[in-house]
């Protein structure tokens, strides 16, 4: 296996780190993954059940909006029929910060100056004090202050710069110092511009995000561009990828723009030619099927579908397990690199998914090992 790693050259923002619940954010931790629910939160199991697909796809912590008194009543119930750790959207009203803190959500979402007076904003900070509840403080460039709109004639990125650095003094103003801050914008060019400006001047967690991306497909290319760039100059400490989609949809976008980057792993990384009349099989139909139902597997590995040798046996040199299309239904297999066997066309896609659960299976095994010896 070759060791070009391009992904070494990046080089993580220094940050403090702080918890969600179990999950670290900042410092050295991994850069975590969200999402948010988009069912009524007084649908309980329905917003479990949407949640446990999240946690299926991977989600490290899950945001749920708590618009009302029912919503924070239903709270209590989700978190205690999930394993991941639930944030709570608050806006405007501080009493649904005190009851989500106390229903036992890991991190509040607020902004603190749009909670109320200085002793409500006390009374907010004291419950997650007291709950062990961390804070995210959400700018938004649909919903800056007034003051900063009249200061700067629109949103642009120093305005949400400005705007989160107000609100992070009235957390450290109350001796509070367990958040994260997001400075998002639809525009992707305004998104980049705030986070990289709010790096260099602050060392909080940042979670990071392009607000309101679009549908699946235009919002994908639009968060991997903005996100990509904030990542790869080592920005970023959680993010979620918002998408007119399902849930569990931004989970699996999120991850795949992480093992883009090489900066987490998790599953199965597929390369896979765009086809052409070379092609040896339907490479399309084969890594569809592929992708839904290698879904299960969480241990990180790569696996090349190329149709052809031009460039099958190359790809296979960098991958666990490669297929290069050959003629009369006969395709060439590779094992970290090197030529194992052939197979027949017919049942291909079974015997590569054989393949890679024994892989799986045996990396599994190999850490256990590890672990105990170390142990």
């Amino acid at each position: 296996m070759s060791s070009y790693r391009p992904y070494q050259d990046i080089q993580r923002r220094k940050s403090r780190q702080i918890h969600v619940g179990t999950v670290p954010v900042g410092g050295d931790a991994p850069v975590t993954v969200q999402t948010m629910t988009n069912t009524l939160t007084t649908d309980i199991e329905g917003t479990i059940a949407q949640i446990k697909r999240a946690e299926k796809a991977g989600v490290d912590i899950v945001r749920v909006s708590c618009p009302d008194e029912e919503s924070t009543a239903a709270l209590k119930h989700i978190i205690a029929g999930v394993n991941v750790p639930i944030v709570a959207d608050i806006h405007f009203h501080y009493r649904r910060a005190i009851e989500a803190a106390k229903a036992g959500a890991a991190c509040l979402r607020i902004n603190p100056g749009n909670i109320g007076s200085a002793e409500r904003v006390r009374e907010v900070i004291k419950a997650a004090r007291d709950n062990n509840c961390s804070m995210r403080i959400g700018v938004n460039a649909g919903s800056l202050e007034r003051h900063l709109l009249e200061k700067y004639g629109e949103p642009n990125p120093e305005a949400l710069v400005e705007s989160a650095l107000e609100h992070a003094a009235i957390l450290q103003d109350n001796d509070f110092h367990e958040f994260k801050i997001s400075v998002k914008a639809s525009d992707v060019f305004m998104a980049v511009a705030a986070y990289t400006q709010l790096a260099e001047v602050c060392d909080h967690p940042l979670h990071i995000g392009i607000t309101e991306a679009g549908s699946k497909r235009a919002g994908t290319v639009k968060s991997s561009i903005g996100l990509g760039n904030l990542l790869w100059a080592g920005i970023g400490d959680t993010m979620r990828v918002s998408l007119s989609a399902e849930p569990e949809e931004e989970v699996l976008v999120g991850w795949d723009i992480l093992k883009s980057l090489g900066i987490r792993h998790r599953g199965v990384k597929i390369i896979s030619c765009p086809s052409c009349a070379r092609q040896g099989y339907n490479v399309i139909e084969t890594v569809q099927e592929l992708e839904s139902r290698l879904a299960h597997i969480e241990t990180p590995l790569t696996l090349s579908i190329i149709g052809c040798v031009v460039n099958g046996p190359g790809e296979a040199l960098m991958t666990d397990i490669g297929v290069t299309g050959g003629g009369n239904n006969r395709h060439m297999v590779y094992a970290a690199g090197k030529t194992s066997h052939t197979m027949d066309g017919t049942d291909m896609v079974e015997h590569i998914i054989a393949l890679v659960e024994k892989k799986a299976a045996a990396i599994e095994a190999e850490k256990a090992a590890a672990k105990l010896a170390a142990e």
